[in-house]
């Protein structure tokens, strides 16, 4: 994904969650049902996945130097984040505080 298809899907949608992630990540493929289950249940809300060894470039622009680290955006501005594995309830608290 490119840097301008970042900021587009950021943009166009009110709430965005954005998951840096790599397949060899263990606390990341932990991270990934909730994040899809999560996906099912907010409709409303754009979740993306950005594997960080194929994206380096978008990795760089937020400075991500562990993973996994969760961004979550409004209207186009970063709100919060996070980094590390965290459980459901906390990311559905997050979503709730910006939606």
């Amino acid at each position: 994904m490119t840097i301008s298809e970042f900021n587009t899907i950021v943009s166009s949608n009110k709430v965005v969650v954005v998951d840096f992630f790599a397949s060899w990540c263990g606390p990341c493929q932990m991270l990934a049902p909730i994040f899809l289950k999560l996906e099912k249940k907010y409709v409303n809300v754009k979740f993306v996945k950005i594997n960080v060894d194929e994206n380096q470039e978008l990795s760089s622009k937020f400075n991500i130097t562990s993973i996994p680290t969760v961004l979550f955006f409004k209207e186009g501005k970063k709100t919060s984040s996070f980094i590390g594995f965290r459980d459901e309830s906390y990311i559905e608290n997050e979503i709730s505080k910006i939606n």
